[in-house]
Parts: structure tokens; C-alpha cells; sequence
């Protein structure tokens, strides 16, 4: 076969949204005379799982908003053979059938029926993860995985029953929920096992998020899990934490994270990999090269570190299930890309992006890496509006690759992401950061844009130019020189550093007899640019001197 094949192949797909939806339209694109059935166990086909909580919030009011495409629609646009409701429950590979389970058939009862296949694909998604404990079932603990849970939320929080909701998790999820529940009036818990919001994040990184959910009356409980649910009648009143909390609630939400739909594969015998989703190849073929998988419980390369890995976001998803749908019904397609985790998430007025790895998980992965963090504006600082981002690169410390980025900020944090991240799919190090081309105008960015300036940072350490302290570092065994003025060094002292040295940067040259050269130096300012300034003073004045990374608002986001 080719592209644009007309080979009457039948294809079979299990699942819909994202991975099945497009590898099922893609497939009709590709080959007219196929016949494509897809099976989707729910009733809604192809929807905006991402944007459930923004209706819930009512920031998106119109429900239909979220439906991407109907079922009659994928019947009518592209002769889908569209099958709701019906369940695929095994996979006989030897004679290329599947076992189908049609629910509330006419009958009143679940039928089953058997349908052979040339090729299938893949795509159950991933469910939300449930603990079992007592009162799990009630009737207002939910999760949020489809329309059907969203408006079993919305109904609960329309009611105006709800006047408090404990939030389980503070992955991206329970984030967005917290913010929409806020939005309708209602009272917020956030519970988190780790001891910080976003644990996908540095710790300092996330520490505005934190701040945010607090400024906007938000309880956080970071360190403690769920204990315990307790239920009067149908409904769960109140939940218990493992440090003996307890909280009043009329509705309670589990964020707490999703695992792969691969039973269906592994009672089929198809390879899983080792982060438990179904091994695939770059074409998202299985260890069955008639069968393929895509989306959440696929396990595509994640491009950090070159091996397969578990991705659950809806942009990889789109595509894996893009290039499957056209290998499938045309037996050629592109490779798929390596996946590198890119993801946004907005907290009331703060936002906070991520791409590849952060510090902590290469560390966790045992990749040798190094890190610089600046704090800078969104767009050029004299012009109105500009909000401070605080950008974090992380990259080899003796190639430059970049490995990872995270920004937290308000407006363009985004922006910045996008760009490392296409830098990174392209295999490009920090010194490609600082010659990137990239659109200036006052209202939009800095001649010398955040990227850049990460890049500048990461080379002048490359090139032995500078040194850095990582923010949370101990300052104990080091002479510390804060070189902010008086009133900046009163508003907000260095955290951990209670013998610091106080002299102002355009000071320094003249006193520089009230230092000692014999000890090791780190300097500090608010956010780095003067610390780099005295830490090139002191160096070529026979100091051994570090600037700490991001200065002192960073550092006291980990100590404060």
C-alpha cells in the first residue's frame, strides 16, 4: 500500500477523543474505501476533555463548545462506522477478531458480538486513579475524565448544596478545579501527599502557584494524604487526613492522577513497557504489528532521555493517533516524533509552564545536569503591563543540550515554553538559545527576551565566565556579599543568610579591603543581573565567587 490508498482494509478503532478520533479521520482521509469502525464504550465521541473544568467554572458557558465532533457528524463527514456504547472487551489476535460488549441494548441487556479486523488501533485512554477506601463510592466523590463527570460536577456545584469541596491532588487537574470551584463561590481544601503543589516541578518553581492558591483564600495541605471518607447516607460529609485533619465538605473531587487502559492489551499479550503503558514502536505498533496503540496508554519516547515513557497529554495524543490512523490504512506514515512533556497550567493570576526535565527528575533519572534561573519581564520593562516570569534552563553542563525548561509568570510564560521547546525537539543547545531570532516590540518582548537571557546565563557558565549557586544551596561555608540597596535588603533579607556582607554594586570597587579573598564568595541582588555584575568585579579582583542563581526572590521562595 501507499498514501492515498485505496485498498478496502478494515480498520478498527477502541476509543474515541483525542488518539482515536483523529486516527480515525485521518485514516478516512487517507484511504476513501476503507471501512472504519469506531468504538467508543461512552456516549460523547470526541470532546475537549482539557476544557471539562473551565464549564464547570462557567468561564466556558456553552456546553456544546466542548464537543469536537458528534458521532453523527464523524457518520456524516466521514462515513464512520460510529459505534456508541459499545465495549471492546477482548482481543483475539490469532483470528484477528475483537469481542464487543453493546451496552442498554434494545434488549434492556448487554449484548455481545464478534468483528474481525485488518488492522486495529488502540486508544482506551487512561482512567482516573480511585483509592479504596470506604465512602469512595458516594454519590459527590467524583473524578473528572468526560462530559458525564462534568456534569455530574456542575449539577452538584449548580444546586447550591455546595458550599465547601475538598480537592484531592494538586497535579494539573486539581489545580484547574480548585480555580473554577473558587470562581462559583465555593469554599476550597487542596490536599496533597508531596510537600508541594505541581510535584512535576522544582520546588521554587512552583512556590508561586502555591502563594496564588493562598492569596485566593485557598486551604493548602501539602504532606498529607487521604485518610479516610466519611458519609451520611449517599453523601460523604466530611474526609480524614493521615495527620489526623478533618474536613467538612459537600463534595469532593480526586485529582490524584490516571493509569494506562491497558487490561484489554495485556490479556491480548501485547508487550507493556515500564512505566505500564503498551509499548509501540515509532509507527505506535504494538508487539502485534497489525495492532496499534496511541495516546494515554501508549508509551511513546520521551525526548530527554531517548526512552519510552508515559506522556498523558492531549498534543502528543492528537498526533500519535494522526500518524497511526495513516500507517494503519496505508501501511506508511512519518515516524513519530520523541515527546517532551510540554504542558501550561493557569492558577487564578499566575500561570506556570514546563518542557523535558526539570532538575529533580534528572537527577531521579541519574542524568548528569546543571541548571541557570533568571527573572525578567514579559515584554520590554517601560512599556505598561509588563509582569515579571522567572525562567529555569536546565542542560548538560558540558554540551549545553538543553534538557528542560520551566517558567512561572503571568502573560507570555507560554511563549517562552513554546520556543525551548522547539528548540529542544531540534536537538538545541544554550548557546542556539541566545542566537535565536525571535519578533521584538515593546508590547510583546525585550530585545533581550527571557530565552535569550537563560542562554546568556547558561554560556558565561559554559565558558567558565561565571559561576552559579543553585538557589536552595547552603550558605553556611561561603562568605555572602548581598549587593542590593538598603531598603531592598530590609523588604526582603536573604533567606539563610543571616551574616551577610551588605554592599551596594556600585560600591563594591571601592570596598573591596572590607572582603576576604581567601574565602569562597557568593553574591546575591533581587534577581541576578547585579550579581553578575560583582561576580565579574570580584573574579577579576582574585576572588573565588559565585552569583546565586535568580538572586534573592528565588531563594526565598525555597526558604521562606
Amino acid at each position: 500500500m501507499s498514501a492515498d490508498s485505496n485498498a478496502p482494509i478494515r480498520l478498527l478503532i477502541v476509543g474515541g477523543v483525542a488518539g482515536g478520533a483523529s486516527a480515525a479521520t485521518r485514516a478516512r482521509r487517507m484511504n476513501e474505501q476503507a471501512e472504519i469502525i469506531l468504538f467508543e464504550k461512552d456516549h460523547d465521541v470526541s470532546f475537549a476533555n482539557c476544557g471539562l473544568p473551565y464549564h464547570i467554572g462557567q468561564e466556558i458557558e456553552d456546553r456544546d463548545a466542548l464537543v469536537v465532533a458528534s458521532a453523527d457528524f464523524l457518520r456524516r463527514r466521514f462515513r464512520l462506522d460510529v459505534r456508541t456504547r459499545e465495549e471492546v472487551v477482548s482481543i483475539d489476535r490469532a483470528n484477528q477478531t475483537v469481542t464487543v460488549r453493546r451496552h442498554g441494548a434494545t434488549s434492556g441487556q448487554d449484548e455481545t458480538y464478534s468483528q474481525a479486523y485488518d488492522k486495529l488501533i488502540l486508544a482506551p485512554g487512561a482512567s482516573p486513579i480511585v483509592p479504596d477506601l470506604p465512602g469512595v463510592d458516594a454519590d459527590n466523590v467524583l473524578t473528572l475524565r468526560n462530559l458525564v463527570d462534568m456534569d455530574r460536577i456542575k449539577a452538584h456545584v449548580d444546586s447550591g448544596v455546595v458550599r465547601r469541596a475538598v480537592v484531592v491532588g494538586a497535579g494539573y487537574i486539581g489545580l484547574e478545579m480548585v480555580e473554577q470551584l473558587r470562581r462559583r463561590g465555593v469554599a476550597v481544601d487542596l490536599v496533597e501527599l508531596r510537600d508541594q503543589v505541581l510535584p512535576l516541578l522544582d520546588h521554587e518553581m512552583a512556590q508561586p502557584i502555591e502563594e496564588a492558591l493562598r492569596r485566593n483564600n485557598v486551604e493548602v495541605h501539602l504532606g498529607v494524604g487521604l485518610q479516610s471518607i466519611s458519609c451520611e447516607g449517599a453523601a460523604a460529609t466530611s474526609v480524614g487526613l493521615s495527620d489526623g485533619t478533618e474536613l467538612s465538605t459537600e463534595l469532593v473531587i480526586l485529582g490524584i492522577g490516571v493509569r494506562p487502559n491497558a487490561g484489554l492489551a495485556n490479556e491480548a499479550g501485547l508487550e507493556i513497557g515500564g512505566t505500564g503503558g503498551i509499548a509501540v514502536d515509532e509507527f505506535s505498533r504494538t508487539s502485534d504489528p497489525n495492532i496499534y496503540a496511541v495516546g494515554d496508554v501508549s508509551e511513546p519516547v520521551f525526548g530527554p532521555l531517548g526512552t519510552p515513557m508515559r506522556v498523558p497529554l492531549a498534543g502528543p495524543a492528537n498526533r500519535s493517533g494522526r500518524l497511526a490512523g495513516e500507517h494503519a490504512v496505508t501501511g506508511e506514515s512519518a515516524a513519530a516524533t520523541p515527546v517532551w512533556g510540554t504542558s501550561v497550567v493557569r492558577v487564578f493570576d499566575v500561570s506556570v509552564g514546563m518542557t523535558g526535565l526539570t532538575r529533580a527528575s534528572a537527577e531521579r533519572c541519574g542524568k548528569e545536569a546543571t541548571s541557570v534561573t533568571i527573572v525578567a519581564k514579559h515584554h520590554a520593562g517601560y512599556f505598561p503591563g509588563a509582569e515579571t516570569m522567572t525562567l529555569k534552563l536546565v542542560y548538560e553542563p558540558g554540551t549545553g543540550k538543553v534538557m528542560g525548561a520551566q517558567c512561572v509568570g503571568g502573560e507570555g510564560i507560554d511563549k517562552r515554553i513554546d520556543v525551548i521547546a522547539t528548540a529542544m525537539h531540534f536537538g538545541g543547545t544554550a548557546r542556539d538559545l541566545t542566537g535565536l531570532d525571535l519578533a521584538y516590540a515593546p508590547p510583546f518582548g525585550s530585545a533581550k527576551d527571557p530565552v535569550h537571557m537563560a542562554g546568556f546565563a547558561a554560556c558565561n557558565a559554559l565558558d567558565g565566565i561565571e559561576s552559579f549557586r543553585d538557589s536552595d544551596a547552603s550558605l553556611s561555608d561561603v562568605q555572602v556579599v548581598d549587593v542590593r540597596g538598603a531598603t531592598e535588603i530590609e523588604k526582603a533579607p536573604l533567606q539563610e543568610a543571616s551574616g551577610a556582607i551588605h554592599i551596594p554594586v556600585d560600591e563594591l570597587r571601592d570596598r573591596l579591603d572590607e572582603l576576604d579573598r581567601n574565602q569562597p564568595t557568593v553574591v546575591s541582588c533581587a534577581v541576578g543581573v547585579r550579581g553578575h555584575i560583582a561576580a565579574r568585579i570580584l573574579r577579576q579582583n582574585g576572588f573565588d565567587v559565585q552569583n546565586l542563581s535568580g538572586g534573592a526572590t528565588v531563594r526565598n521562595r525555597c526558604f521562606g
